[in-house]
């Protein structure tokens, strides 16, 4: 089975290089999508039904939109992309925006409240349809922008997992498109004929917000010194604690490195014990 383009391959390939790096899909596993209707979600979505019917294990595929209230008809055009291409999907229709609506002070940010709502709908959900696994389509770029979000105005320094269990151990969030470079997923998703649907909450295109902003300096050190953007995705799995100014962290080995730093770094990655993709894989 080859894939449908070299960009196809190369999306597979990072995304198998992730899932095995990082455990995130096995054998038996039922992964819950979550489908905004942009880009990266329609990407991984079809990514992982391009690596679901290559791979050596089963894994089965359901694609949740969570509709907040004020989606238009945005709902029935991701039901209809699915059922075209013979992916299972659900339609959540909740009030969040209405919630948030009475809940919100003027002129405060609606992001965060926002996500922890649509989260709390996702978790739910992913019950009622048994999943194992929740898959969200944060591609390497929302990680660097996460950190640098953390850096500049919050004050810490971390992004966000690959994997990521929720308090309550019920719940296991994975991103397999961690490698993957946005603008790849952007023409990925036109590629494929994918419906892409505009969020309808007018943050999302804010221009003030400082993400928009953090995403512009990237776009202008890229645009500088091409290559920096896969340069800081390594750094996030390159960490030097005891160079780090937090009082809790004691180096565990000498600064210098040498055979055994190098060891212990190769020990501390996760693997998976198959690959992904088979022997013919990406």
């Amino acid at each position: 089975m080859s894939y449908a383009s070299r960009l196809e391959a190369r999306i597979a390939k990072e995304a198998t290089v992730a899932i095995v790096r990082f455990a995130l899909i096995e054998d038996g596993d039922r992964i819950m999508v979550g489908l905004s209707g942009g880009k990266d979600s329609w990407t991984l979505m079809q990514i992982l039904d391009v690596l679901r019917r290559r791979a050596p294990i089963v894994f089965s595929l359901v694609g949740v939109h969570i509709d907040s209230g004020d989606d238009g008809d945005s709902q029935d055009r991701i039901a209809a992309a699915c059922a075209a291409r013979g992916w299972e999907c659900r339609i959540e229709r909740t009030t969040i925006r209405r919630t948030m609506d009475g809940l919100l002070e003027p002129g405060e940010t609606p992001c965060s409240l926002c996500a922890r709502l649509r989260r709390g709908a996702l978790y739910r959900v992913a019950d009622e349809v048994g999943a194992t696994k929740i898959a969200l389509g944060h591609h390497a770029d929302d990680f660097i922008e996460t950190l640098l979000l953390n850096l500049c105005f919050e004050g810490s320094l971390r992004a966000m997992p690959a994997r990521l269990a929720a308090d309550d151990g019920r719940h296991v969030v994975i991103r397999p498109l961690v490698q993957v470079a946005e603008e790849d997923c952007r023409a990925y998703a036109q590629a494929s004929g994918l419906p892409i649907v505009k969020p309808a909450c007018p943050a999302a295109t804010d221009g003030s917000l400082e993400r928009h902003r953090v995403k512009q300096l990237l776009a202008d050190l890229e645009r500088d010194h091409p290559g920096v953007r896969r340069s800081m995705i390594r750094a996030l799995g390159n960490v030097h604690p005891g160079h780090l100014l937090d009082g809790r962290v004691r180096a565990s080995a000498p600064s210098r490195r040498g055979p055994t730093a190098d060891a212990g770094r190769r020990a501390a990655v996760p693997q998976a014990p198959a690959r992904l993709a088979g022997s013919s894989g990406p």
